[in-house]
């Protein structure tokens, strides 16, 4: 069982220093919610991100779409043998249920987590829960856990998922955030790879390690 973890995920509700932010207080009444009640996106709120604390990695919950729609998409989760987490930079687990088919449509995804991270019924779909990044990745038992990133050791796709695939309960850790590099999550990971030279986005990291993992196991079943 592999654990997939898009850790630090640029997936939050609005923060309350921000409800009264001009552009925040306007998207909130065009959609007819509460200000704590909307994801922070950059896309609206860009104006209102950029005085907060690591702002550069915040606001971005269209990458976290974009990488959830990669994993749960994949032969890998729809058989049942990966677990998919999304640890957010507010210190919450968003637990996506086994064979869970994520939103296509980004304006449905949007509502389906608000709904979860505000503390409401998302269904069995997602749950959301405050948890730490070490009490997450502890909870799983893994055998060792891999963190991608463009600090690590040089290695390739098809080597870090021979290594995966070896393993009985691995985890992979992929940043859910546009830019800048692992913070507390750094604690958990046993060994940082970096698949490629450049900064590749989370979504295109996501598919190609998952697929390589798939292959890889095959080759150990043969």
């Amino acid at each position: 069982m592999l654990n997939f973890v898009l850790a630090e995920s640029a997936l939050e509700l609005v923060p309350d220093g921000l409800w009264r932010r001009p552009a925040v207080a306007a998207d909130a009444r065009r959609r007819g919610k509460e200000p704590g009640g909307i994801l922070l996106d950059r896309s609206f709120h860009h104006s209102a991100i950029a005085g907060l604390r690591d702002a550069e990695k915040r606001g971005r919950p269209d990458l976290v779409h974009a990488a959830l729609l990669s994993v749960t998409g994949a032969p890998l989760y729809l058989e049942g043998r990966m677990k998919v987490w999304v640890h957010t930079s507010a210190g919450m687990a968003v637990e996506i249920a086994e064979k869970t088919r994520v939103p296509k449509n980004y304006i449905r995804f949007r509502g389906l987590m608000e709904e979860a991270l505000a503390g409401g019924s998302a269904g069995e779909l997602v749950r959301a829960r405050p948890m730490g990044i070490r009490e997450l990745v502890g909870s799983m038992q893994p055998d060792r856990v891999f963190g991608l990133s463009v600090l690590g050791r040089q290695g390739t796709a098809e080597g870090l998922a021979r290594e995966v695939a070896s393993l009985k309960a691995p985890a992979v850790v992929v940043g859910g955030f546009p830019r800048g590099h692992f913070g507390e999550t750094m604690a958990v990971i046993d060994e940082l790879v970096r698949i490629d030279p450049r900064p590749l986005e989370a979504h295109v990291v996501a598919a190609r390690v998952v697929y390589e993992v798939e292959k890889a196991e095959g080759e150990f079943k043969d």
